[in-house]
């Protein structure tokens, strides 16, 4: 395939060294990934023309960057976008390879950026806290800096408490209720941050607003037992997808992992002798859980006859090329999403936290306590699981007594 691809494309003896070399390698890592037999080929192909015409342009490998490639692409009149992804990525392999120097990107010094840095520092190393809530959380806050200060220089100690409880009055408007309280919770980490790290004399978390809503006031949506098997039933295990995708299911149903769990599972993290996985938690947190039956079967078809070939060290992965870990944990529940689509279910909540309040309401209604499905979900404080009691209709009857009828009856 490698010999096929390159021999027949490449110019060997036109192609200036290091390039020959790196193109070879760059080649490889394509199949590595997964890319078809003409996908490789039409990429090596591209890449050949531009590295003939960077020689004809007498262009050296050290000046090689963006600039380049979008000249290249605009004179030969070449398919822009599947183009210029190609390029950028032959482009970051030479980087990789200290054959092109590193991108010159500016370096914001800001205090912005810098007050913004220490914070993202602070959640990641001392919360604990995962990189797309870091993202929400800095999202936030840059939102409430830029509009308290407009331009003017950054001085944390003129906020005050006024500032904090107007933006947020003024921007929780069209916001749900989860959002608000998001945007709450990340001014109230910030300003704390800022308080225990001396840049501010006073406290200010204690000024964010509360989110008005009644704790506990909305019941957990959830799937029956029968629906979700239901919904297992209609990944289709014959194919590598289906395996993939049904081993998926069952460490949300079976386990009642979260997506961010699933998303990062290792194959490290398997335990065949003891029949146990690796979970990593929220806040740095590591437990190991045992496996069902079920579930290790599942895993066992999904890695031996569904995971393609790849580098990374995740469980599940991409059947398309590039094949390589999930992006992120919302593809979870994408796939919980057309899942219950396959089984004909349309509940108003359809994300993978489905299949988790599913198996706290089974647990509950088979006569499981509190105590026992928090430390299945792995729940920190009790209240936590609480809301889980709103769904136990035949409990909640039992505590109940008869109204006195009026009139002394």
């Amino acid at each position: 395939m490698i010999g096929s691809s390159f021999q027949n494309l490449v110019a060997v003896n036109r192609l200036p060294d290091p390039l020959i070399v790196q193109l070879r390698r760059f080649t490889s890592s394509l199949i590595e990934q997964g890319y078809a037999d003409k996908t490789v080929r039409l990429k090596v192909k591209l890449i050949t023309n531009f590295v003939q015409w960077l020689k004809r342009n007498r262009v050296a490998v050290a000046d090689l960057d963006e600039r380049l490639v979008e000249a290249f692409l605009k004179r030969k009149h070449r398919e822009r976008e599947g183009g210029l992804r190609t390029l950028q990525e032959f482009l970051d392999h030479l980087r990789r390879q200290n054959v092109v120097p590193a991108r010159n990107l500016p370096c914001d010094r800001s205090p912005l950026a810098h007050i913004l840095n220490r914070y993202e520092t602070h959640l990641r190393t001392e919360r604990g806290l995962v990189a797309h809530t870091i993202l929400e959380y800095q999202s936030f806050v840059r939102k409430f800096l830029l509009k308290r200060f407009r331009g003017q220089p950054l001085l944390l100690k003129a906020v005050k408490a006024s500032d904090i409880s107007d933006f947020v009055l003024r921007h929780t408007g069209g916001m749900s209720v989860k959002s608000a309280q998001l945007m709450t919770t990340a001014f109230r980490s910030f300003f704390r941050f800022l308080f225990h790290k001396g840049e501010l004399q006073t406290d200010l978390a204690g000024s964010v607003p509360t989110v008005a809503n009644w704790r506990l006031s909305t019941v957990p949506k959830y799937l029956t037992p029968q629906e979700v098997e239901r919904v297992l039933k209609a990944c289709d295990r014959r194919t590598s997808v289906g395996r993939r995708d049904y081993a998926i299911l069952l460490l949300l149903a079976r386990l009642g992992l979260r997506a961010g769990e699933v998303f990062g599972l290792q194959l490290e993290d398997i335990n065949w002798r003891a029949g146990e996985i690796l979970v990593r938690g929220k806040g740095l947190l590591h437990e190991r859980m045992p496996v069902p039956s079920d579930v290790g079967q599942a895993l066992t078809s999904y890695l031996r006859r569904g995971r393609p070939a790849c580098q990374t060290r995740r469980v599940f992965v991409r059947m398309r090329a590039p094949r390589r870990g999930f992006a992120n944990p919302a593809t979870l529940s994408g796939i919980v999403r057309r899942a219950l689509a396959r089984a004909d279910l349309h509940p108003p909540r359809r994300g993978a936290h489905l299949l988790r309040h599913s198996l706290a309401t089974s647990m509950l209604r088979s006569g499981a306590t509190m105590r026992e499905i928090a430390e299945i979900l792995r729940h920190r404080a009790i209240n936590s699981t609480e809301i889980y009691a709103k769904v136990d209709f035949q409990g909640l009857r039992s505590l109940a007594h008869p109204w006195p009828m009026g009139g002394g009856q």
